[in-house]
């Protein structure tokens, strides 16, 4: 993609996951790029990690209006899904803040806190004991 071409920037985080995210206003090519790869064939495995990536252009229907550009890292394929979703919503705030109430209805402009909680000294997992043993 052109680095001249307009472009609105956002982020998305989920988990450990971290989406930058470009939407570009005239793109050569409509869709979604991720990694230098089309949407489709990052989420091979998975068509609900599609859908979840094209779910906010799909509720204003500009699926083949905008070139949406991402760099993810970290996480796994549902985060790094939720935080594309969530960068790609941030970013049509900026085009047109009427898109404002029918994302937060949604929940897609709301950053999932949940994170996985960390080993304890001691502990098997987070929370899990060794089992006890009497005699």
């Amino acid at each position: 993609m052109n680095d001249k071409a307009k472009y609105f920037y956002a982020t998305g985080r989920r988990k450990t996951a971290v989406a930058k995210v470009r939407v570009y206003e005239k793109g050569e090519k409509p869709g979604v790029v991720i990694n230098d790869a089309d949407c489709e064939k990052y989420f091979s495995l998975n068509q609900t990690l599609v859908e979840k990536v094209y779910s906010p252009l799909a509720i204003f229907d500009l699926k083949g209006k905008y070139t949406v550009t991402v760099k993810v890292l970290g996480g796994g394929p549902t985060g790094q899904a939720e935080a594309i979703r969530l960068g790609i919503s941030r970013a049509l705030l900026l085009i047109k803040e009427d898109f404002k109430k029918d994302l937060k209805v949604r929940g897609y402009l709301t950053r999932d806190p949940r994170e996985v909680e960390r080993k304890k000294p001691g502990l098997k997992k987070a929370r899990r004991a060794p089992q006890w043993k009497k005699r």
